[in-house]
């Protein structure tokens, strides 16, 4: 494991248009109507897909894939100088404190619930607790005044309903 700290760039330097142009500029590279990806078509949407997750638009810009390598780069940096520094049980420890959270039965509505794939605790564990990206904003189109309060959905869950 080196210790890498920028991880390297997969994404072209250059591109080129395909298509004419924008109706309102010709020759101007109209990235909206065309694809983010810059460089190939979109992949096709399969039907026979069942999975959510699968079925999900995809930003194919050049950026959202770097980012993703950053994170998992720093990520893996960070456990390198753990495994370093304290020995490999403290890289361990981590990863099966947030193996558990991830996989935890229960989360509260209030706290992001299990629907939207928010979870405050991984996020915690994850040292991404101060950190506030566009999933934590923009939850999909649900409502947080339509759903019951903290104290409400644990009297339905432990059946205290009077």
């Amino acid at each position: 494991m080196t210790l890498q700290i920028v991880p390297t760039t997969t994404n072209p330097t250059q591109t080129a248009a395909a298509a004419p142009g924008a109706p309102s500029a010709p020759g101007v590279h109209d990235t909206l109507r065309s694809n983010l990806s810059l460089t190939g078509p979109a992949p096709k949407a399969s039907s026979a897909s069942t999975n959510p997750a699968e079925t999900a638009p995809q930003s194919f810009h050049p950026l959202e894939s770097r980012l993703a390598k950053w994170r998992t780069q720093q990520e893996s940096l960070k456990m390198e100088l753990l495994r370093r520094q304290f020995g490999i049980a403290e890289p361990v420890k981590r990863q099966m404190e947030l193996g558990i959270v991830r996989a935890g039965e229960w989360q509260p509505a209030c706290l992001g619930g299990v629907t939207n794939g928010a979870n405050v605790h991984a996020d915690i564990l994850a040292g991404r607790d101060c950190e506030i990206g566009w999933e934590d904003v923009f939850t999909g189109g649900e409502e947080m005044r339509d759903q019951a309060d903290f104290h409400a959905e644990m009297e339905r869950r432990m059946g205290m309903e009077w």
